[in-house]
């Protein structure tokens, strides 16, 4: 097996990643392995991914892979955004993250709740970039929480089959969500990389 360095502290995160990755690669987080992320200084789903994979390979000799995503609202001006981890302040805390969404889309009418959750996975080694990908899916927010399966903003995110994200099981939710997406596009780079760091050692 393969080591692959996901670039977060985000237990659900990783479940998603081991879940959609081939069996071939030991998935482990920065977290268990303790070491520190970098500060996410950027303004885009772009620039933090690479912040925290360039950071992350920087001090493991593995393949990184970092995620930085999150959820569009139309009608709050696209927040959270890349913020939206940390929407309600820090620390991070996903009801008070939802309550403030709900709260700030309270007069907002269902049919202006259009948002989409985005992803960008940056794919590292060495301090290098090897990769940028991104997935996205679309859908609205409802107005009140439903479901308790997913993490996040998954209980009031609705998709098109009118279902919450936290409705789905982890099967559902990986065919159509965002990450599942950006992963299935950076499966092949990644085996690519993986091969040719396996046939190196």
């Amino acid at each position: 097996m393969m080591r692959l360095v996901l670039a977060t502290g985000n237990e659900g995160k990783a479940r998603e990643f081991r879940s959609l990755l081939p069996a071939s690669f030991d998935i482990v987080t920065s977290t268990s392995l303790g070491l520190a992320l970098p500060e996410e200084t950027g303004s885009t789903f772009e620039e933090n991914a690479r912040i925290k994979a360039v950071g992350v390979s920087l001090l493991v000799p593995d393949l990184v892979v970092a995620d930085d995503s999150g959820l569009v609202v139309d009608a709050l001006g696209g927040r959270p955004g890349f913020r939206s981890a940390r929407y309600a302040g820090e620390p991070t805390d996903d009801d008070a993250n939802i309550q403030l969404l709900l709260d700030e889309l309270q007069e907002t009418a269902a049919n202006d709740r259009a948002a989409r959750f985005v992803c960008t996975l940056c794919l590292a080694r060495d301090g290098d970039v090897l990769a940028l990908v991104e997935g996205h899916v679309g859908g609205w927010i409802a107005s009140r929480r439903r479901g308790t399966s997913g993490f996040g903003y998954d209980p009031v995110f609705m998709n098109v089959d009118g279902r919450s994200m936290a409705e789905l099981t982890p099967l559902e939710k990986n065919a159509i969500s965002h990450r599942g997406a950006a992963l299935r596009r950076l499966i092949p780079v990644l085996m690519r990389y993986a091969h040719e760091l396996g046939e190196s050692r």
